[in-house]
């Protein structure tokens, strides 16, 4: 099994900065994809940051340039720095990661969210 602990998150106005963490524990495959999604209220969950266990990034479109993803030397706690943050930021976020372990489907796992608010 594999645990997500998240922090971060809280209130912030527009323009403004916060920075999610979420650290993974348990029986992590070798190859894998943590990141996070977000649902905001009345809408789907989407895919905002992802990186790889080789280090390769995806951003959702509407967060190039202001969110950016990293990881600690660890390989397994992940950040996510969020600047320039906008009020349709506003969701639930939720950490996630993806084991490639052989199994099909891959496990996937999700940690209990993270609420960001961005108002005035």
């Amino acid at each position: 099994q594999v645990q997500l602990v998240e922090s971060g998150g809280g209130l912030v106005q527009p323009g403004g900065s916060l920075r999610l963490s979420c650290a993974a524990s348990g029986e992590i495959a070798k190859i894998y994809v943590m990141g996070w999604y977000r649902q905001a209220p009345g809408k789907q969950r989407e895919a905002v940051a992802m990186i790889s266990n080789g280090g390769r990034t995806y951003y959702l479109d509407s967060v190039k340039g202001r969110f950016t993803i990293s990881r600690d030397n660890d390989l397994y706690t992940v950040h996510l720095q969020m600047a320039s943050l906008k009020p349709e930021d506003t969701a639930v976020y939720y950490c996630n990661l993806v084991s490639y372990n052989g199994r099909e489907p891959p496990p996937d796992y999700w940690g209990p969210g993270a609420e960001v608010t961005v108002s005035s």
